[in-house]
């Protein structure tokens, strides 16, 4: 689906997020913390009583993202979305939810039409979402599908100041993953994420680093033969392409400092394979990005911690970090 270019002053626009989660806190507190990180301007798109419940700083209500930019310094600039009710932190309810998924369709279609510039969405809680009917596994495939991508052609990935990970299945039992994980899966996320490396990060030639799914990479088929039955092939097939792929590499030995100078990106087989090494090193700085879109999308790499909203425990890192990494790769791929 082509979208629109935006204008050198758009905004990033942030989804709140479920308005009884952390969401509003963090989002206030990426606000606070504007000029000390250098973000550029953004708008939040919610329920500015969640702002207020649990911030006491200054709310500039926008009637559009073109207000965005003159109000950033002044405010938090936020587009309204009312919810039916009482917000509460901490106490999760529907008219909460209804208000995460409008806030959630509104924002991506200002980053589609160009009127933002890139879309860092919010923790929600996709057990709210579930109850009123939403029908996407989360927001990554809501985003994709509302940008006419496939979900297979959505490739979600971690990163951090010194680490990027790419879970090639996810959220499925650990049981289903030799049976998911195939050639022809490798292949797609492989070629999506190289891409994205070169468009949004400015990776000339991406380096990936592919790790088994067995102890020790199979340790020559004795643990398993996934390595030389599935992993092996599609990097040999990769390599043809002319991209830079490794491995199969053995997990445990991925990880440290030296080893990860080695590549761009880890390609890892299943979801914690990928995100534990991220978020041991970098939990307060991680990003997942979903990587295939023809916008740019971002989000902290945490959940809606209900049991947090309210106490000013939240910690704005991961939004930080969100927002950065949506403005530098806006940026790349406007240059």
């Amino acid at each position: 689906m082509p979208v629109a270019p935006f204008p050198a002053h758009a905004p990033i626009v942030v989804a709140m997020g479920d308005p009884a989660g952390i969401g509003p806190e963090i989002v206030a507190g990426a606000w606070e913390a504007r000029r000390a990180a250098a973000l550029p301007p953004f708008m939040v798109v919610g329920d500015p009583r969640a702002v207020a419940a649990v911030w006491p700083g200054p709310v500039a209500r926008i009637a559009a993202p073109a207000e965005a930019v003159a109000a950033f310094d002044h405010g938090l600039p936020v587009l309204a979305i009312d919810t039916a009710g009482c917000v509460t932190p901490g106490v999760a309810d529907l008219d909460g939810a209804r208000t995460a998924l409008v806030a959630l369709e509104l924002a991506s279609g200002l980053a589609r039409s160009g009127a933002a510039r890139a879309l860092v969405t919010g923790p929600v809680s996709k057990a709210q979402l579930y109850a009123i009917g939403f029908t996407q596994p989360g927001q990554t495939e809501f985003v994709a599908e509302r940008c006419g991508v496939s979900p297979e052609n959505a490739v979600m990935m971690l990163a951090g100041p010194g680490l990027r990970v790419v879970p090639m299945t996810v959220h499925v039992p650990l049981a289903e993953v030799p049976r998911l994980l195939t050639v022809d899966l490798i292949l797609g996320k492989a070629r999506v994420t190289a891409r994205a490396l070169r468009r949004d990060f400015g990776i000339e030639r991406p380096r990936l680093a592919f790790a088994g799914l067995n102890p020790h990479a199979g340790e020559s088929g004795a643990l398993g033969r996934e390595e030389i039955d599935v992993i092996a092939p599609a990097i040999a097939i990769l390599r043809d392409e002319g991209i830079d792929a490794i491995g199969p590499w053995a997990a445990d030995t991925m990880f440290h400092g030296r080893a990860r100078e080695r590549y761009d990106v880890a390609m890892c087989a299943y979801h914690d394979q990928a995100l534990v090494p991220l978020k041991a090193l970098y939990f307060d700085e991680g990003v997942n990005m979903t990587l295939g879109l023809p916008i740019v999308r971002t989000s902290p790499d945490h959940g809606t911690a209900f049991a947090l909203a309210g106490r000013g425990e939240a910690h704005a890192g991961p939004m930080i970090a969100a927002i950065a990494m949506a403005d530098a790769a806006a940026r790349m791929r406007a240059a």
